[in-house]
């Protein structure tokens, strides 16, 4: 699984612009633990941290 993160890595910046410092996040939603869906808009004007984790017993 570490190899593949690796490899997506390095391989990503070759398929999708990296974003510079300092654009614009695209808009985009996200599902919740509760399945509530969040958009980035909802947030505008807000400060704004995305945490990214794997849910308990699952691989990554």
């Amino acid at each position: 699984m570490k190899q593949l993160l690796i490899a997506v890595i390095f391989i990503m910046p070759l398929f999708s612009d990296i974003p510079k410092i300092g654009q614009l996040a695209p808009d985009f939603s996200l599902e919740d633990q509760d399945g509530k869906l969040h958009s980035l808009g909802y947030y505008e004007g807000k400060k704004l941290v995305v945490y990214f984790f794997p849910k308990a017993f699952t691989p990554g």
